[in-house]
């Protein structure tokens, strides 16, 4: 009888294959209800305007807000907008968690966190790209780094990473093509509006933990030692800094309303009347000025409700042109973000003849 020789104890090509689905193998209602949980939860503005959503839109706006969300609290080391707890010396190892899951969650690979897992689905569903998704997560690591803006460009560009390239994701969540550069440029400005204002609401908060987002250049100009900018004596110097940052917004606020005209109509008012509710947030810190930044200013229900009729009657009737476009836009700012970041590594390829002169030597 022929003797059969063992085979040899190989793993099985199928079964060394990550496994992989979009959202990770979570069913999407499971996925959809936690995220709106969470939004629910971190911000009462998202998530009144997110109502005026179509369904499908809504979802998607869910879950991308679900993972921005985790992704602030995890480089914060927050809970939904909670007490911060600053600590550089994981600073570092928390931005590269949050890279490493997105980047499993856009493979389809579970990620074992909820949030990372819808993203991987709303991304699959939308076309969302990991470049997309970097630009987000390299602002949590200049925070983690310590980074302080030293002009206003600097200051821009970190407003496009946290919140420029999100306003192109939520663009696309909404179903705007790549090749409508115009509108992806107009969310673009959506965001760094709504960023603007809340540096300026949270002047106060982020010195509490050590974080400045005034340009140091801003600060020099108006005689105010950096680190200094909360001191009593230098209030109503603060006041017009304020400002500064709110001119900045109302600029960006108001080319953004130009890109809402391209979406359909409930998208368009949700839009809106995200833009109303944010931008009264800003123009609330101005007009309370030296006590502005003795409590957390907020917009009310009732106010909130205001924002949301002016927004069906502009999403009917259409805006205004601004009389001049922002002085920053998307594409010098992502041309900055590249600038800045590290560079690409590239493979070392030797010349022909280089193999030559290490034996000539």
């Amino acid at each position: 009888m022929k003797r059969i020789a063992p085979r040899p104890l190989v793993a099985s090509l199928v079964v060394n294959q990550p496994y992989r689905s979009a959202g990770g193998g979570r069913s999407r209602a499971a996925l959809v209800k936690r995220s709106a949980e969470s939004i629910a939860l971190g911000s009462k503005s998202f998530a009144s305007a997110s109502l005026l959503f179509d369904k499908p839109t809504r979802e998607r706006a869910h879950l991308l807000y679900a993972w921005c969300r985790r992704c602030d609290d995890i480089a914060d080391g927050q809970d939904h907008g909670g007490p911060l707890s600053i600590d550089e010396k994981q600073g570092h190892d928390r931005v590269e968690a949050i890279r490493i899951l997105t980047h499993r969650a856009l493979d389809g690979q579970p990620t074992s966190d909820l949030a990372f897992d819808a993203l991987g689905l709303v991304a699959s569903e939308c076309g969302l790209t990991q470049a997309m998704c970097d630009d987000v997560i390299d602002g949590f690591a200049l925070d983690a780094e310590g980074w302080r803006p030293r002009t206003e460009a600097d200051l821009m560009r970190y407003c496009y990473h946290v919140a420029g390239a999100v306003g192109v994701m939520m663009a696309k969540v909404m179903g705007v093509p790549d090749s409508e550069e115009d509108t992806l440029d107009r969310a673009c400005d959506l965001g760094l509006a709504f960023q603007l204002s809340n540096i300026a609401r949270d002047l106060s908060e982020d010195d509490a933990v050590g974080r400045c987002y005034l340009p140091v250049e801003w600060l020099v100009e108006m005689d105010i030692p950096p680190g200094q900018h909360m001191k009593p004596m230098y209030r109503d110097k603060l006041v017009t800094l304020a400002r500064r940052l709110v001119h900045l917004a109302e600029q960006h606020e108001a080319a953004a309303r130009l890109g809402a005209r391209h979406l359909l109509f409930r998208q368009r008012w949700a839009v809106l009347a995200a833009t109303n509710i944010y931008g009264a947030i800003g123009r609330k810190v101005v007009e309370q000025a030296e006590l502005a930044w003795d409590h957390r200013v907020r917009t009310s229900k009732l106010e909130k409700l205001g924002h949301i009729l002016s927004a069906l009657k502009e999403a009917r009737l259409g805006a205004w042109p601004p009389s001049e476009m922002p002085r920053w836009t998307r594409g010098e700012l992502m041309v900055r973000a590249r600038m800045a970041g590290k560079p690409a590594d590239v493979k070392y390829t030797p010349l022909r003849d280089e193999d030559v002169r290490k034996k000539e030597d």
